[in-house]
């Protein structure tokens, strides 16, 4: 194995392996110290040379804000791969019994990723790599110490049988979003093998507003994951030739306001829209929204949801581990109904979704996503609605419907329920939802205002014009939120007409 510290003062080396040796204990429980790796990791940096790791400013601000689990949403190279397996790496030498294991979509991207760990071993100091941290074993795919009983692995997403039979102590998910076949029963199987005290981290650029990356991104309040979004200016080196002031349009000037750019950055975001130009957004992010292109013809107008995606207020108040999120509280004076899109309330099927509006002017003032059975899903309304000034409730009465018609009867005793041609429940016909549809899409576009859901919007995005001509959620995608708002509005149309 050759080694960067040949030639190199000898006391050097024995300073930085004491710094090492005296940072353990306070590594072993707390966050990886910059310092550590500034002391003893190198990288090579965009000129090829052999350098210290000096964390950027992605790499610090993930450091601050980093979970147990962590989901990151970036640009083209961030240097988020290399921290994540910088950090990993010295818990995997610090902390003995530590197995980390690293997964990356393609062989190639392993491989990759991997010499950059190889690296990292190769250019400790030598009294490391010759005492505790001998190795037995160091190949493309895992790195042994047999000293501290601690390796670390890498596999690639194509193997269905990555991760099993393992106890994972350090998971890093690299381009998720790219992985191959069915991606979210690959992760449910690490997941598996990750203990209560374990780390993960997913991470990836975006590709398309589907699959199992977009549905962990959008989960990740639901499910207590750390969300980190680095929009390519969080990279110094993405800089051009300054463009003159008197040329930005207005959308630069206000996205130069917005995030303290400068014209160099701005000059940089000309020459890659004029190079990748649709795809400019996936690629160089500049919002968690618009960044997921629909690969799909959408069936909204994204210029609408994208705008609105940038204004909407956060909640003043969530319940249910966030599921449920209200934006404006019951006013006295005011009526409500409570729109209900059911489901079966399986761990794995879809979500039922709940959302309350304002009758007079339409404003979403909550909205109740979760993965609830009929009755508890019924519970949960009444609760809703009898807050909201004992509002109206309308239920789709297609398939599981029916149960929570009944148990808003039976058992919850709420007498306030939204009956179309002549049955309680709103019926989704095949000649309604066209009419349904079109009236939330228009109200995207004419009164945006109203809606206040970035779940909603979210799945907005991924609803588009299926092969067979009907619209609906993409692979992958929701359309939960979409429906029960689709049904909230068609209704409302009727209740004014009384």
């Amino acid at each position: 194995m050759g080694t960067a510290w040949k030639g190199e003062d000898h006391d050097e080396v024995l300073h930085l392996g004491e710094v090492f040796e005296e940072s353990l204990p306070l590594l072993s429980n707390a966050p990886t110290p910059h310092f550590l790796s500034e002391a003893v990791l190198r990288i090579r940096n965009r000129e090829g040379k052999l350098v210290p790791l000096h964390p950027n400013p992605a790499q610090l601000e993930f450091a601050r804000r980093c979970g147990r689990e962590n989901i990151v949403l970036k640009s083209r190279q961030m240097g988020i791969s290399t921290w994540v397996a910088a950090r990993f790496f010295l818990k995997t030498i610090t902390q003995p019994g530590t197995l980390t294991l690293q997964v990356a979509h393609t062989q190639e991207a392993a491989e990759g990723i991997f010499r950059i760990v190889h690296r990292f071993l190769e250019n400790l100091p030598l009294r490391m790599r010759v005492g505790p941290l001998r190795t037995s074993h160091a190949s493309a795919r895992q790195i042994v110490f047999p000293e501290i009983d601690s390796e670390y692995r890498v596999e690639t997403a194509g193997d269905a049988n990555a991760g099993r039979g393992l106890t994972i102590q350090n998971l890093h998910c690299s381009e998720v979003a790219r992985w191959p076949g069915d991606a979210s029963e690959i992760l449910q199987g690490l997941r598996a093998a990750l203990p209560s005290t374990g780390e993960l981290v997913l991470e990836s650029t975006p590709n398309g507003a589907e699959g199992c990356f977009w549905e962990e991104w959008n989960k990740a309040e639901e499910t207590g994951m750390v969300r980190h979004f680095f929009p390519w200016w969080w990279e110094p080196a993405y800089r051009a030739e300054a463009v003159p002031v008197e040329s930005l349009t207005e959308e630069e000037r206000e996205l130069m306001e917005r995030h303290g750019l400068d014209c160099s950055q701005i000059g940089f975001r000309r020459r890659i829209q004029a190079g990748l130009r649709g795809l400019a957004k996936q690629e160089y992010p500049e919002d968690a929204l618009e960044c997921f292109l629909t690969s799909g013809e959408c069936f909204f107008d994204v210029k609408a949801i994208d705008a609105r995606a940038k204004e909407v207020p956060e909640p003043i108040e969530t319940r249910l581990g966030g599921r449920l999120q209200i934006w404006f509280p019951p006013v006295r004076s005011k009526r409500y109904l409570v729109a209900v899109d059911t489901a079966g309330g399986g761990s794995d099927g879809d979500y039922a979704a709940a959302q309350v509006i304002e009758l007079s002017y339409g404003l979403q003032c909550a909205e109740l996503q979760a993965r609830l059975p009929p009755l508890e899903l019924a519970q949960q309304v009444t609760e809703l609605a009898r807050e909201y000034n004992n509002a109206l409730v309308v239920v789709e009465r297609n398939n599981h419907g029916s149960g929570v018609l009944a148990y808003l009867h039976s058992v919850c005793r709420y007498g306030r329920i939204f009956q179309h041609k002549g049955q309680d429940g709103w019926l989704t016909s095949p000649t309604e939802r066209p009419f349904m549809l079109n009236r939330l899409g228009a109200a995207l576009v004419e009164t945006p205002e109203i809606f206040s859901s970035r779940r909603l919007l979210q799945e907005c995005r991924s609803f588009v014009r299926l092969p067979n001509g009907k619209a609906g959620a993409k692979s992958g995608a929701h359309d939960d939120c979409v429906m029960a708002m689709a049904v909230g509005l068609a209704a409302r149309e009727f209740v004014h007409l009384e």
